[in-house]
């Protein structure tokens, strides 16, 4: 999907970047597929902000998206691709034979009138969703599932894909969009192709204004804050960190760099190559 730039008229176009959406056919989502959404402002049900920057933003409706495929060995047709403002990449509306409509993610290639089915032999094409053990290796899939039958939960974001590799044992070897490679077992579903809206990541707001319309609120360095509400707050002009040299952190004590992954964790056995060759400590 290309990007348009403006003229700099106005000091927010000067680099401002926008999608054309010249790959939407439809505006309005279907009104059976949608849900209200509420917003939390970043708070947990005890009405504490868990996850900072987050509040205000324009009205949404949720869209409900088949991620598990559910309905297998049945043909469905491409109606629409729409714009969604829950997510990075773009909807497809599909219209099965029998009648009944659903969202899926739309990838890269597929076009309205197209069709999408989702089985065990059905060929690799885009749109298409097979188990990991009936995938060509070296295909581009997303959406893929951790558990099969759990709907697909690795690659959904814009631009996103991962490689099949290789197979034994039962298990798929997939090279993940970070670099990871992991197994996955072969009954999992996933989707061919690489997921649409590939220039999201190059997209430039242009101004603050458009920011907050997405519910992001502004974010204010710990250096800048005083020792009471950051670690690194406080200090005569720009100190590391309340005038003296202690390492930076976090407000939850993470030093930079740390890793946060629990060192024990289950899914550590799937885990084949890490993203970074270095060795965990």
């Amino acid at each position: 999907m290309p990007l348009k730039s403006f003229n700099p008229v106005t000091p927010s176009n000067r680099y401002k970047m926008w999608p054309t959406y010249e790959e939407i056919t439809k505006k309005k989502p279907e009104k059976k597929l949608t849900e209200p959404l509420k917003k939390s402002g970043g708070r947990n049900n005890q009405g504490r902000i868990t996850c900072r920057h987050i509040g205000g933003g324009h009205k949404r409706k949720y869209r409900l998206i088949d991620f598990k495929r559910h309905k297998r060995n049945v043909d469905a047709r491409v109606e629409a691709v729409e714009y969604d403002p829950n997510r990075t990449c773009r909807i497809a509306l599909i219209h099965y034979s029998d009648g009944q409509k659903s969202y899926i993610l739309c990838p890269v290639g597929l076009q309205v009138g197209a069709t999408v089915t989702a089985g065990e032999n059905v060929p690799p094409t885009p749109g298409n969703a097979m188990p990991l053990k009936s995938v060509p290796l070296g295909t581009a899939v997303h959406n893929i599932e951790l558990r099969p039958g759990s709907g697909g939960k690795v690659a959904r974001a814009a631009g996103q894909q991962a490689v099949v590799s290789n197979r034994e044992g039962g298990y798929a070897l997939v090279k993940m969009p970070s670099g990871e490679i992991r197994r996955f077992h072969e009954e999992c579903f996933c989707t061919i192709g690489q997921v649409g809206n590939r220039d999201h990541m190059n997209e430039v707001s242009g101004k603050a204004g458009r920011t907050r319309w997405k519910g992001v609120r502004p974010t204010v360095r710990g250096m800048c804050m005083n020792p009471v509400d950051h670690p690194n707050g406080g200090g005569e002009g720009k100190s590391k960190s309340g005038g003296g040299r202690q390492h930076l952190k976090s407000p939850w004590g993470h030093t930079k760099g740390q890793r946060t992954r629990p060192k024990r964790q289950a899914s550590e056995k799937f885990i084949v190559q890490r993203r970074k060759s270095k060795k965990r400590s």
